[in-house]
């Protein structure tokens, strides 16, 4: 039976550790980004710009592809060429169709700010130029003309990536009033999500057109921080910090239906493995 192969385009932080994972497993990956040299063993490196359709020109036939990029420039253009242009020219690029594409999406597709709960179903009516550019990307791939799934990752966090830990550092958190709730999952836990769906692909394993990841528990980001300063030893003397509005609750039950059980199931797990290396 030959190989299972797998292409990560946008293989970066997540992608890479995804990578690791189904090259372990026995998988061929291919990595494609800009600059390959950061890719870690067991990754092939395809060198091209999403940006630049002719650098496209030669890419392997593979069974699974996944689209997961990182706008380099937090702007509505850097948005729209990262998650949008760019996927069109990877899919017209592709040689052959895929059993499967997985998109990694984003949950500020969502509005709701009244501590309600959503979930793969919710209503999604952004008002952010982040949240309307991502449905628009959920919209070629829905409609890509092969099996294909989109996964909304709620805030990740992991090493790397100390935003909230370096704000605690500091003494400033989040007032307690008004409640504004946080969802997260750790970037070990996205590279896993990802990993567990193309398996059952694999498999042959029916899945769903979207599934919502994020951990067990939202949580009140002053609550949080709380623990943070906590565990850090330090004492908050500045609550002005402010955070993107919003507040909502976001549910993993479709995805924990299926059997994915978390690395970190809570803000309180992940954080302490942040903490400890």
């Amino acid at each position: 039976m030959p190989t299972q192969s797998v292409l990560i385009a946008g293989c970066g932080d997540v992608g890479s550790r995804l990578g690791q994972s189904l090259s372990h497993a026995g998988l061929k990956v291919y990595g494609l980004r800009r600059n390959i040299n950061q890719l870690p063993d067991g990754i092939h490196g395809l060198q091209a710009d999403l940006g630049n359709p002719t650098s496209l020109s030669d890419l392997p036939t593979c069974d699974i592809v996944v689209y997961a990029v990182t706008a380099s420039d937090h702007t509505e253009a850097g948005y729209q060429a990262a998650y949008c242009d760019g996927l069109r020219n990877l899919l017209k690029a592709l040689p052959n169709p895929p059993k499967h594409l997985f998109f990694t999406s984003s949950t500020s597709v969502y509005h709701q700010s009244d501590d309600s709960w959503v979930d793969e179903n919710s209503p999604t009516e952004p008002t952010g130029f982040s949240g309307k550019i991502m449905l628009q990307a959920e919209h070629i791939v829905r409609h890509c003309g092969f099996p294909a799934t989109v996964v909304r990752f709620s805030g990740i966090y992991g090493p790397g990536r100390n935003h909230l830990l370096n704000q605690v550092r500091r003494g400033c958190a989040a007032p307690e009033s008004p409640t504004l709730y946080s969802n997260r999952i750790h970037r070990d836990d996205c590279a896993d999500v990802l990993k567990y769906l193309i398996e059952r692909s694999l498999a042959g394993h029916p899945l769903l057109p979207i599934y919502l990841a994020s951990d067990d528990e939202p949580t009140p980001i002053h609550e949080v921080s709380s623990w943070l300063a906590a565990q850090l030893d330090v004492e908050i003397t500045d609550h002005s910090a402010r955070r993107r509005a919003g507040s909502k609750r976001c549910s993993n039950r479709l995805l924990r239906a299926t059997g994915f059980n978390f690395r970190y199931p809570s803000y309180r797990e992940g954080y302490s493995a942040v903490l400890a290396e």
